[in-house]
């Protein structure tokens, strides 16, 4: 028995050391991928260890609840929105519908949602607290400069029942309204409080690309007196992906209609006010009360690489434009000596534009490596055929992962982990990624 044990640590110390010089071989030889024939990225695909050593770590973690990560005490339904499929593979089916459930508590009279919720006696950081009798052992808190919680959301719920196939939950009657019901106030908050009628489109804060963080104060998550109102990419991205996932929801023929048409309406004007034709990016913004940057600052420069990637995702780039798309993610990855293409912006705004001093030129939301938002992008690369591309590019992604032992929230241009050390949102997106690829493989 000693004897069959040692043969078995001697074994686990062989493939630790085979996935050890296969990251490190991806780190020394990443900019050496090559596109091989398509018909060779199924066998590719399916002896990738790396592959199931990050779904093995995801799977771990996301067992261990619903935070965000170890840097955080809050349940975000922006995060949440990107585990709740893992989520749904390695917990009982009751916390997650719990999970949902309590967003639905402190939904406001007008359909907004909140971003997060967390236990009533860890509710000391420096949000606007909101209480609420359908969970009072909860506290939960709105970033008002963001709009994509009311999407999130949505987005959150269309995944949990095509999921399960209980589309029950759709039907469930919580604080005296149908789920179905709250799903469609929550659009319609966001066409009656957040749209910007001479545009069509929703209407945030000035924020970097899918950032929560207006340059106006040294924190910078709630609209105040010095806020200055645009529009951007992510956030009606986001808009028409919840619209795409309702209508599906939707059992009935005229709403299914109606909301078809907001959704049609909403990729047009995203086309007719945000799409820069003749430089094949979409504009970081349009200011509505004037722009809290310098008259002399070239905003239009820089490149939105996660709005860009959910614009992907949403269907409102062509096959074309999404291979200009990702050529210039590669290039700017490559400008940035970044390791991959989740780099937030580039070029980034510079030092001393915003008052939160995280937000120094690649660092945070500023520059910083998100792979939340990068693997967003390979799956949009999937869903549209890019299979070498997408499989390349997601190597460093999960090379990294195994590297540092763990999922992290962000990584600067050298690799270094920062922010979170269990961040959720990042072992979501990469177990979708290789499900995604897997599936690819299975069917060719």
């Amino acid at each position: 028995m000693r004897r069959y044990r040692y043969i078995k640590i001697i074994i686990a110390a062989i493939a630790i050391f085979s996935l050890g010089y296969e990251v490190a071989q991806w780190n020394e030889h990443q900019e050496e991928a090559e596109i091989l024939p398509l018909d060779q990225y199924k066998n590719i695909i399916e002896q990738n260890d790396l592959m199931n050593k990050v779904d093995s770590m995801a799977r771990a973690v996301v067992a261990t609840g619903f935070s965000v990560g170890s840097g955080y005490g809050e349940v975000w339904i922006r995060d949440f929105n990107t585990f709740i499929e893992l989520s749904m593979d390695v917990l009982e089916e009751e916390l997650i519908c719990r999970n949902l459930d309590i967003f639905f508590a402190f939904q406001g009279p007008t359909g907004e949602v909140v971003d997060g919720f967390v236990d009533i006696r860890k509710a000391n950081l420096g949000y606007k607290y909101r209480r609420s009798d359908n969970a009072p052992e909860f506290a939960a808190h709105k970033n008002t400069v963001e709009t994509d919680q009311e999407s999130s959301l949505v987005q959150a719920v269309y995944k949990y029942v095509t999921k399960s196939g209980n589309r029950s939950y759709l039907q469930k009657e919580l604080f005296g309204q149908k789920v179905i019901d709250r799903l469609e106030a929550a659009m319609n908050f966001l066409l009656e409080e957040r749209m910007a009628t001479e545009y069509g489109l929703l209407t945030g804060a000035t924020t970097v690309d899918w950032g929560d963080v207006q340059p106006e104060h040294e924190w910078g998550v709630e609209i105040d007196e010095n806020t200055h109102f645009t529009i951007d990419i992510y956030d009606n991205a986001m808009f028409v992906i919840a619209l795409n996932n309702l209508i599906e929801l939707c059992d009935d023929k005229d709403k299914k209609i109606h909301w078809t048409a907001v959704r049609d309406q909403i990729k047009q004007n995203v086309r007719k006010h945000l799409w820069d034709t003749e430089n094949q990016k979409f504009r970081p913004h349009i200011y509505l009360n004037g722009s809290p940057f310098s008259a002399n600052f070239n905003e239009n420069k820089i490149y939105y690489h996660g709005g860009t990637g959910v614009a992907v995702m949403a269907g409102l780039l062509s096959i074309e434009e999404i291979a200009e798309a990702n050529t210039k993610m590669l290039e700017n990855m490559k400008k940035a000596h970044a390791q991959s293409i989740g780099l937030t912006v580039y070029p980034t705004y510079p030092h001393g534009y915003f008052k939160n001093t995280m937000m120094y030129p690649y660092g945070y939301q500023n520059g910083g490596d998100w792979t939340w938002f990068g693997a967003r992008m390979i799956m949009g690369l999937i869903e549209n055929g890019f299979i070498a591309e997408a499989y390349n590019e997601l190597q460093p992604m999960l090379a990294r992962v195994v590297e540092n032992q763990g999922f992290y929230e962000w990584y600067t241009p050298a690799g270094e982990p920062m922010g979170s050390g269990t961040y959720r949102g990042e072992a979501g997106v990469l177990y979708k990624c290789n499900q995604m690829l897997r599936e690819w493989a299975s069917n060719n």
